[in-house]
């Protein structure tokens, strides 16, 4: 597997993969992207401009695309805001969003590969000390899922109407070096 940075044109395989993961939630104990928030076309914007900013990566297996992740250096302050987040803000960071794993391709670890890499990635680019992800409120077991990776919770998004409102951190210095499944 190779990890490439995605260009616009790459929309329909980002979207492909969130509503690979909707489908998937279904059934689950989340509404997680049961709708896409906060409307289709609203959603579809955010992910294009991740595009465009070269801000999001697909993991492709041949030409199969197995996870996708966007990053960005900068706190979205809607989300990260003082008093509710407990974080230390001033601190360099990389915030995670839009991370899928192809169903496929899940229970492989191919998640937890893509976070470490983010945050090494942004420890070696601006020497970010934390990776940081918004996790969608109602999803525990997400919230466990990261808790096991090694993230703490720290706060929750100042807006009790945003589905992704629960917040988590990770210093960069307790990512583990494991083979990587992807270059």
């Amino acid at each position: 597997m190779r990890i490439a940075q995605a260009v616009p044109e790459h929309l329909d395989v980002i979207l492909g993969l969130i509503e690979d993961a909707r489908t998937w939630l279904q059934g689950k104990d989340t509404n997680q992207w049961a709708v896409p928030w906060p409307d289709r076309p609203t959603r579809d914007a955010r992910v294009r401009r991740g595009l465009e900013n070269g801000k999001t990566w697909i993991v492709w297996d041949d030409d199969v695309p197995a996870a996708t992740v966007t990053m960005a250096r900068q706190e979205n302050p809607a989300v990260w805001s003082k008093p509710e987040c407990l974080c230390e803000l001033s601190e360099q960071a990389v915030y995670v969003h839009r991370l899928i794993t192809a169903r496929q391709y899940a229970y492989r670890g191919l998640g937890s590969q893509l976070i470490d890499w983010a945050g090494l990635r942004a420890s070696k680019e601006y020497e970010a000390e934390w990776i940081r992800i918004d996790v969608w409120t109602s999803n525990l077991a997400l919230h466990d899922y990261y808790r096991k990776r090694g993230f703490e919770a720290c706060g929750f998004c100042p807006d009790p109407n945003y589905p992704s409102g629960a917040l988590f951190q990770k210093p960069v210095s307790r990512i583990e070096r494991t083979t990587p499944l992807f270059e």
